[in-house]
């Protein structure tokens, strides 16, 4: 009689947690730097010298900040990543390592771990980062991937929210409103899907080189990433650095794609893009004598955009210049709300 061919597990309650860990774990790249990796109770790291060493942590839950109807495992695992990456890059620290939690539900099938991991450990290749160590956990709900990136960064070059000053002039990289417009047309496809807006949102690029960059030539007096939403950095830069601050309508740089996209859907691209999140991009001020040091950046980062998008102000007032006047700065994003 033939023995019964064995179909390789599907989902993770199927693999066991022993074996979804060896099959996590045996993907991993260790560097020299690591002195104890994936398999201990910790991992250890040896410290870069004369650095401070930066820690941030996300978590991104299934139905809330992405949804696998039409985010793909591997956009999953990038934008994990990614989340973390920005805040890093927004500190201007260079990134090393990063713990990763998986809380997945019994059903989940085995590709789509599989799928996450390639997304998330392209990136990490990309950046020179190592993922050290972590855990493995069962739920009943959604599925969730937590995060903790840790970075290094000499001490007189970490950026903070705090340092804005009246006269400073405020600055965002990249493009504002991708994202978001990204997101809607995944969600309610029409025939107009703007592509690149759809890869913004699903493959982000966290501004890691140039967060270093201002942070090693000092341009800066506050930083912070845009990850949700523009209105909301520009809110939290104020109210860390007891300012006001005033936007250039049309100096916002909101793409072609995501402005035809808009327009076509009866939107107005401004308000949107200054409430909507998902960019990653870093919004930083810069005071007047040293804009020398700017420059610098801008020639070293060569294609991406550094745009004047405004100017900090005395009080505490946040507004929009429009040809109609200025106009209150919207409420950012909220999750709780």
């Amino acid at each position: 009689m033939t023995a019964p061919t064995l179909l390789p597990p599907r989902t993770v309650s199927e693999l066991g947690e022993r074996a979804l860990v060896a099959r996590v774990t045996g993907r991993l790249p260790m560097p020299p730097w690591v002195v104890v990796g994936p398999g201990d109770d910790a991992a250890v790291i040896a410290p870069e010298r004369g650095a401070l060493d930066v820690l941030t942590t996300d978590a991104l839950v299934d139905g809330v900040h992405f949804d696998r109807r039409f985010v793909p495992p591997d956009a999953i695992g990038h934008r994990a990543l990614a989340v973390n990456l920005s805040d890093l890059a927004a500190m201007g620290a260079s990134p090393r390592a990063v713990l990763l939690s998986l809380v997945l539900p019994d059903a989940l099938d085995v590709a789509v771990v599989d799928g996450l991991l390639d997304g998330l450990l392209a990136l990490a290749a990309t950046h020179g980062v190592a993922v050290v160590g972590g855990n493995i956990s069962r739920t009943p709900g959604p599925m969730m991937i937590d995060i903790t990136a840790i970075g290094s960064v000499k001490p007189r070059r970490v950026m903070t929210r705090s340092g804005a000053r009246p006269g400073d002039a405020v600055y965002v990289t990249g493009s504002i409103g991708d994202g978001l417009v990204g997101l809607r047309s995944l969600d309610i496809p029409d025939g107009q899907a703007p592509t690149h807006c759809q890869e913004r949102y699903l493959r982000p690029q966290p501004r890691v080189r140039a967060g270093m960059l201002l942070g090693r030539n000092r341009a800066t007096s506050s930083c912070m990433d845009t990850s949700d939403g523009l209105a909301d950095a520009v809110r939290q830069i104020a109210d860390a650095s007891g300012v006001g601050i005033t936007l250039d309508a049309a100096a916002v740089p909101i793409g072609d794609e995501a402005r035809r996209w808009y327009a076509a859907h009866a939107q107005r691209a401004l308000d949107a893009a200054l409430v909507g999140g998902d960019d990653y991009e870093l919004l930083f001020t810069v005071r007047p004598a040293h804009r020398g040091r700017l420059r610098h950046v801008r020639r070293s980062l060569g294609d991406l955009p550094i745009t004047q998008v405004g100017v900090v102000t005395k009080g505490r007032t946040l507004s929009v210049q429009t040809d109609d006047g200025p106009q209150p700065l919207p409420e950012g994003f909220d999750h709780f709300r």
